[in-house]
Order: structure tokens, then sequence, then C-alpha cells
């Protein structure tokens, strides 16, 4: 039986992305539970680039990813993986003292964000209600991704170099007899020196089925609904709506209205289902900011978005064991800091340092490492 050089456990965004790094320097699997790479989170994005994402390190993988993402290599995809859509931020009264602050931090990254009245804001998105805004202002760096085709353009990748992925292969269990893993899946046994931990919302228990500590990686249930909006509106040309204090936002996604409550419910790792409570709280969100009246809800679903206690991402060799390697706990940005996490994982893991022009844009080893949570 072959031995791999490593297995990397799950096909998502993470994994894909590892695996189009490594594969021409080690032999490896790739091993996905579903039917379908991309099942989980990756597929259920909301499929947005912005820097503007939960902290200033994810920043800084956003502006270290920007590049890939807006002039891939030849060859990655057939279509632009990145299009202009732009981000309008509302408030209403009560919280205008945050939009100032939130623009203050905007503007200090991406300089052509700048303040907008009710009434252009109103131009941009004509079904925006006058009484429930008191300021907004726009952010044009943000883009629409082709979630597809980047998870796609890393697995032919990984594929021209060698990969072997492996779909409806769960790992069930994980043995290790001299120095080689025994990974028991669906389809059978697999051996490899190394495993990398690229299981999403599953990475604490496969962590546990390789006789290991889990890392306090939690799974987080967002929801989103699709709604029709009438026909006189053009919603092509229309920037993403988020409220400043993230109740909500709303964006076009395929001649439709997209719409999420923002809910972050913790969850046991799962195939998530949007709850009924979140897909009321996302239709009671649009009819008040808005005049459209949410009469159908055209599709709702619901993805796990995992975080570790400090809401960083888990890069890096298990404190307990140097041949295990996580690569999770990406709390959402996973597509959009693809790029830059997937390369400074290849540098740890193929030569034990991350590469050097992430390092002098502000990254360390110790941000991501693992050690920082094992107890």
């Amino acid at each position: 039986m072959e031995i791999f050089d490593v297995a990397v456990v799950g096909g998502g965004i993470a994994g894909a992305s590892f695996a189009y790094r490594v594969a021409g320097h080690r032999s490896l699997v790739l091993l996905e539970a579903e039917a379908q790479v991309g099942y989980h989170s990756t597929g259920r994005s909301a499929a947005e680039f912005s820097r503007q994402f939960q902290n200033e390190t994810t920043g800084l993988l956003a502006d270290a990813s920007y590049g890939f993402l807006a002039n891939p290599p030849q060859g990655f995809a057939e279509v632009p993986l990145l299009i202009p859509r732009g981000n309008l931020v509302i408030a209403s009264e009560e919280r205008l003292p945050k939009l100032d602050a939130a623009f203050r931090e905007v503007i200090a990254t991406s300089s052509e964000s700048r303040p907008v009245s009710i009434e252009e804001a109103i131009a941009m998105v004509p079904f925006l209600r006058p009484d429930y805004m008191a300021g907004a202002f726009y952010d044009p760096a943000c883009w629409d991704m082709e979630v597809e085709s980047i998870l796609q353009g890393y697995l032919r990748g990984a594929r021209r170099n060698g990969a072997d992925i492996r779909t409806g292969s769960t790992v069930s269990a994980i043995e290790r007899d001299g120095g080689i893993y025994r990974l028991e899946t669906l389809q059978g046994p697999v051996l490899a020196r190394r495993i990398v931990n690229a299981a999403g919302a599953w990475a604490d228990r496969l962590a546990v089925l390789a006789g290991l500590e889990p890392l306090g990686i939690v799974p987080h249930r967002r929801t989103a609904i699709t709604v029709d909006v009438p026909a006189d509106y053009d919603l092509a040309p229309m920037p993403g709506v988020n409220e400043v204090g993230e109740d909500f936002y709303f964006k076009p996604e395929a001649g439709k209205l997209m719409v999420s409550p923002a809910d972050a419910t913790p969850s046991d790792p799962c195939d998530a289902q949007p709850e009924d409570i979140d897909v009321a709280y996302a239709a009671h969100f649009l009819e008040q900011s808005t005049t459209l009246p949410v009469k159908t809800i055209s599709h709702k679903w619901a993805g796990l978005r995992s975080f570790t206690a400090d809401k960083l991402q888990v890069v890096g060799f298990d404190r307990n064991d140097p041949d295990f390697f996580w690569l999770a706990g990406q709390g959402g940005s996973g597509i959009l800091t693809s790029p830059a996490l997937s390369e400074w994982a290849a540098g740890l893991f193929l030569v034990d340092e991350p590469p050097e022009h992430l390092v002098r844009g502000g990254l360390t080893p110790e941000l991501f490492s693992p050690l920082r949570l094992a107890s």
C-alpha cells in the first residue's frame, strides 16, 4: 500500500489551497468526507472580499491575498475571481458614534472610502428607508468572489502536481505505528507520514481521533436567505449594505438579494441548517431598513464559521506531535485569505519557515501557533 508523505483531512478551501501549494513538493492525498469538495463552510460563504474583516491580522492576510485573487496565475481560472461590489455601511441615530469609529478604522487602510449623505446612499440603493438611516459611508474596496472558481483552481493545480483527491472519505479512526499514520476511511485505510488538519468545524474532533488535545475551536452557525426584489430595481450596480453594529447585511446575488442576520450561534460540527428564528430575523432586518416587503423567501441556508478563543487562525505543528499540522479556525475568512494563509502554511510545513515577504508584512508564527491555545 502506498505511503503518502502527507494526508490532508478536509476538502474545503483550507485543504484545497494547502494541497495546491504542497503537492508539487510532497506526495499528497486529500481526504474529503462528503461526496463533493467544499460542501460545508466554503460552499456557503457570503463570497465577499474586503480587508475590513474581524481583526487586523486577518486584514493583513487579506492584503497579502489580494494580488493572487486579482491576478491569478495563468490557467488558474477562466473567469475573474474578484468582481467590484463596494460596501455601504449604514447606521441609525443611536449608532452614529460607532459609525464614526468604524469610518476612522476603514479610512486608515482604504483611502478612497468616504462619508455619504442619506440622499447619496439612497441613490446607490434606492429601496433603503431614509427614516432608518442617520449616517452612512461608502468603501469601494469590496469585491464579490467567484468562490467555486477559486476552489476548483486550487484543486486543479493540486491534481496537476500529483495530488490524489478523494471524496466520500470520512476519517473514522487514526492509529500510528513506526512513524506512519493509518487513517481509516469509508474508502479504506490510508497511510501517511504526516497529517494536515484542515477539517474545519471538525478540527478538534480530528485531533482527538489522533490522540491529541483539542484546541477549543468552536463552530458558529450563520444564516442567510435570498429574496426577490421588484423588477424595476437593477441590483447589478448596487453595493453590499452592512449595518454598522453587524446586526445584518445584504448584497445582490444572482439576481436576488442575499440577506443575513449576521448570527454567530455556537454549534456542534454538523451539516448546518437555518433556524426559523434566524430566518425571521433576516427578513425583519431587511423590512426594517428598506421598503422591500419580504413576501417569499427564495432560498435559505446556514454555514459554520469556526473560531478559536482569540479569533485568530491556527497554523502550525501540534505541541505534542511534530507530524500533526493544524490549518484551521479560519472564522469565515478562509476564502479571502487562502492565497496568503496557504503560502504561510506551506512554508512552515515544508521548510519550517514562513515566507519572508509575509513576515515583513507584519505576520509572525506566534500569532497562529497552536502553542498559544494548548492547555
